[in-house]
C-alpha cells in the first residue's frame, strides 16, 4: 500500500478501523467524542489515519483533510459552516495550517480538567480564582557535627559506636 507518510515520531502511520478506535488511540477526552462524531458525519469522512499528534480524517469528496487533535479540529475552508446541535460554530484562522480554519472542542470552551464532569456556566461568567498557596516554612538547619573522638592508634575519627578503621 502506497500511502503518504505523516509527521509521526517514527515516520510511519497506520489507518484506524473506525472513529471510535481513533479517538481512543489518541486519548481524546470522552466529552468531545459526540462533538467530533457530529462534525465527521456532516463532512463525510472515508478514512482515519494516525499521524502521531493528531488524527488525519480524509474526506470522501473535495476539500482538505481534517486534523483532529485533542483540543481542536482543523482543516475547514473559510466559507464552510460547521453546524453542531443546530448551532453554527465559530471558525478561527489556523496559525500553523493557513489558509484553513479550526474549531475548538467543548472541553476547551468550558475550561474544566479532562475527565471531570463539566457543569454548564452562564454566559459572561468566569471560573472562581484559585486560592493562593500557603507559604512554605524553611527547612531547619542541619545539626552540628558531633565529635566522637580520634583513635590513638590510627588517628582516624571514631564512629558513633566507638569503633575505627584499625579494629
Amino acid at each position: 500500500m502506497n500511502e503518504v507518510q505523516g509527521p509521526t515520531p517514527t515516520g510511519t502511520s497506520r489507518p484506524y478501523k473506525s472513529l471510535a478506535e481513533a479517538l481512543r488511540g489518541q486519548r481524546i477526552d470522552p466529552v468531545n467524542h459526540d462533538f467530533i462524531r457530529t462534525i465527521v458525519d456532516a463532512v463525510g469522512i472515508s478514512t482515519f489515519i494516525d499521524r502521531g499528534r493528531y488524527i488525519e480524517a480524509i474526506r470522501r469528496g473535495e476539500g482538505a483533510a481534517l486534523h483532529i487533535g485533542r483540543t481542536y479540529t482543523n482543516g475547514f475552508a473559510e466559507d464552510e459552516q460547521v453546524v453542531v446541535a443546530g448551532r453554527v460554530l465559530p471558525l478561527r484562522p489556523s496559525e500553523g495550517r493557513a489558509p484553513y480554519f479550526y474549531v475548538a472542542h467543548p472541553s476547551e470552551l468550558l475550561e474544566a480538567p479532562a475527565g471531570a464532569p463539566r457543569p454548564a456556566r452562564a454566559a459572561g461568567t468566569r471560573a472562581p480564582a484559585k486560592p493562593k498557596a500557603e507559604p512554605r516554612t524553611p527547612k531547619g538547619t542541619p545539626l552540628a557535627e558531633r565529635d566522637y573522638g580520634v583513635c590513638e592508634v590510627c588517628f582516624m575519627v571514631k564512629t558513633p559506636s566507638g569503633g575505627c578503621g584499625c579494629d
